[in-house]
């Protein structure tokens, strides 16, 4: 989800709530204690500089039972960080801490947010030897063995 999609869906929510991959809820008295910007700038295994930026969301699930987190008030700081910070309409990158931190893409189900798992990838398949994955043939396009004839297989 990009930062423009978030901040269209926020006026219209009574609150913010997030659920994770497995079906599990962010606690409702998280906080979000950072809005960022977050630059990469590396070498991918075939040899080619790639750069990337994202806006960071980070959610804590502190003990601060009497505060939650109104959509204005997500709304504000997200103004502040775009105009602090320099912001742009970019993807948006959600960091949660259960066991690790981890670091999640961001969709909205009319309902409330979710939390999607990220996977890596070899962004270079072509250049470091990786075979490509084959398509599974389906039975019905596979010929009859010759070792077969009619009715004996």
């Amino acid at each position: 989800m990009k930062l423009s999609e978030l901040k269209a869906l926020l006026p219209g929510l009574d609150n913010v709530a997030f659920q994770l991959p497995d079906g599990a809820w962010v606690p409702e008295h998280f906080h979000v204690t950072e809005v960022g910007l977050v630059s990469r700038h590396f070498i991918d295994c075939g040899g080619t500089v790639r750069k990337e930026q994202v806006v960071n969301f980070q959610l804590w699930n502190a003990d601060d039972y009497e505060h939650r987190l109104k959509p204005e008030k997500l709304l504000h700081i997200i103004r502040l960080s775009e105009e602090q910070l320099g912001i742009t309409d970019l993807e948006i990158e959600v960091e949660y801490q259960s066991g690790t931190i981890g670091k999640y893409g961001l969709a909205f189900n009319n309902r409330h947010f979710i939390l999607e798992n990220k996977t890596t990838a070899c962004l270079a398949q072509d250049a470091c030897g990786i075979p490509q994955q084959k398509k599974p043939l389906q039975l019905a396009e596979l010929k009859k063995s010759s070792c077969c004839g009619e009715g004996q297989c």
